[in-house]
């Protein structure tokens, strides 16, 4: 039999020291008296945060979590859901940094009776957009919307059972996509309506001639007037959003008024 010193147990497994002493009686002895409360307030702090930082999940890959048991147990989707499916993808993107997604199963689900067309910038709005950047002597800047299919809504109904993936205490619980997942039929159009949407909000006009050219009236630093011009590019089928910013300061555009809706 090995016998340890008391420190090293009460080091490791102060909980359990804890449980230990108060069953036995002995909390008051000098031995565990000196360190208990303390230990106890910084279990009781550590359990309180990790609670309230639970509570505050209410999505987990893009999907709606219950939150009580009336609506995990024994509970029925709202009319109008139907039963979906989908799967955990990992991968490792250029900067090497690791990533998982929840990908819909679309593949198994119906057709949409509605429009699910995404359109992209053409090539000649690019070379006319480059020109008029070195005409007028403007920045150009080309950014990537991270995510970009869970900022947008779902236009398509669909819950799922969860599994072990969306934690132990939520296995067997239905659960709602309320956002346009990766894998969904609808999921680019979704999100083409989506960034359409906040577009207007910050105050650009879709051009006529291409929608996915959107151009607002702007003043440069030395009081000249002049349009500036964002180029929207969705690719449903490789799921990369591009932007191109031809504005005289990209980066501070980007950065105060396009990051408020895109984050």
């Amino acid at each position: 039999v090995a016998f340890l010193q008391r420190k090293y147990p009460k080091t490791s497994r102060c909980s359990e020291w804890i449980v230990y002493a108060i069953s036995r009686n002995v909390a008051t002895q000098p031995a565990f008296a000196w360190w208990m409360p303390l230990t106890v307030r910084r279990r009781n702090k550590i359990i309180a945060a990790i609670n309230s930082r639970t509570k505050r999940i209410t999505h987990k890959y893009g999907i709606q979590l219950p939150r009580t048991i009336e609506e995990a147990e024994g509970s029925k989707p709202p009319p109008g859901y139907t039963l979906s499916s989908g799967h955990l993808v990992f991968d490792v993107k250029m900067t090497v940094e690791r990533k998982a997604r929840w990908v819909k199963g679309g593949h198994k689900t119906p057709e949409p009776s509605w429009c699910t067309f995404a359109g992209v910038v053409s090539r000649e709005c690019d070379r006319i957009a480059l020109t008029y950047a070195a005409l007028n002597n403007l920045s150009i800047c080309a950014a990537d919307i991270q995510n970009a299919h869970l900022q947008a809504p779902s236009s398509e109904k669909y819950y799922i059972v969860c599994g072990p993936e969306f934690g132990l205490e939520n296995v067997g619980r239905i659960a709602l996509i309320i956002r346009a997942l990766y894998g969904g039929k609808s999921a680019g159009a979704d999100y083409w309506r989506d960034v359409r949407e906040a577009m207007h909000k910050i105050g650009f006009e879709s051009c006529k001639a291409d929608a996915d050219v959107w151009f607002r009236v702007a003043v440069k630093d030395d009081g000249t007037r002049y349009y500036q011009y964002v180029l929207l590019y969705t690719d449903v089928l490789l799921y990369t959003d591009d932007i191109l910013v031809v504005i005289e300061n990209p980066e501070r555009f980007l950065r105060e008024e396009f990051e408020i809706f895109f984050h």
